[in-house]
């Protein structure tokens, strides 16, 4: 009877947010630039994406239409200077509107080690403090995240912040030059504000997401 039981509660999927699909221009030639940009740094010349993690963003934006036009054209980043533009899979908005712009099986140029493996979610905001202090915006991205831990199996382990990437053990990078790069947004401090605030969502759905993130050494 537990056995059952336990079961159960496992097939018992967390609700499906509501998602606006607003796609990016994502066509042969972007598809093979990104494939060629997977072959120099992952060693695996495919554009294809199996999720196993998902990152959170902040855009340091304050309108989503400056977000998307940044990610729709396919122009070498203003950062690293390369191809494919930078883009992620989803953007969720002040209101609390979530936009798909990539689709989840296509990899897309978020976060430095780790686009061979991970599903990118940007904010509309300034700061991760911004992000966690809007209501609307949070409930939606904890929403969208659970969401898709449970469509891909992706454990609490696995949901980390753009800032604690070096510190994922699913990253990797062949580019030497690169090896050590991250960016500001959603800081460990915060990040682990954010993991506790999904870890209760999922305890309202009897979802099991297994134990948080423990950062491991970078050497950067």
């Amino acid at each position: 009877m537990l056995a059952l039981a336990l079961v159960a509660v496992a097939l018992v999927a967390p609700p499906r947010p509501h998602i606006v699909a607003k796609l990016i221009p994502f066509g042969a030639k972007r598809l093979a630039e990104t494939a060629a940009y997977a072959k120099k740094h992952y060693g695996t010349a495919t554009y294809a994406l199996r999720p196993r993690a998902i990152v959170e963003h902040v855009t340091a934006t304050s309108t989503f239409s400056a977000a998307y036009n940044t990610f729709a054209a396919d122009v070498p980043d203003a950062e690293l200077h390369e191809l494919p533009g930078t883009c992620a899979h989803f953007v969720v908005d002040r209101d609390g509107t979530i936009y798909q712009l990539v689709p989840t099986n296509v990899m897309c140029r978020h976060t430095v080690g780790l686009n061979w493996a991970a599903i990118g979610i940007e904010h509309v905001g300034l700061s991760d403090a911004q992000v966690l202090g809007d209501a609307a915006q949070m409930r939606s991205s904890l929403t969208l995240t659970l969401w898709l831990m449970w469509k891909y199996r992706i454990g609490l382990a696995n949901v980390i912040g753009h800032n604690e990437s070096l510190t994922s053990p699913l990253h990797r990078e062949l580019y030497a030059p690169w090896r050590c790069q991250t960016h500001a947004d959603w800081q460990h401090v915060d990040m682990v504000a954010y993991r506790a605030r999904l870890a209760a969502l999922a305890r309202r759905y009897a979802f099991a997401v297994g134990p948080t993130f423990r950062p491991r050494p970078s050497g950067c």
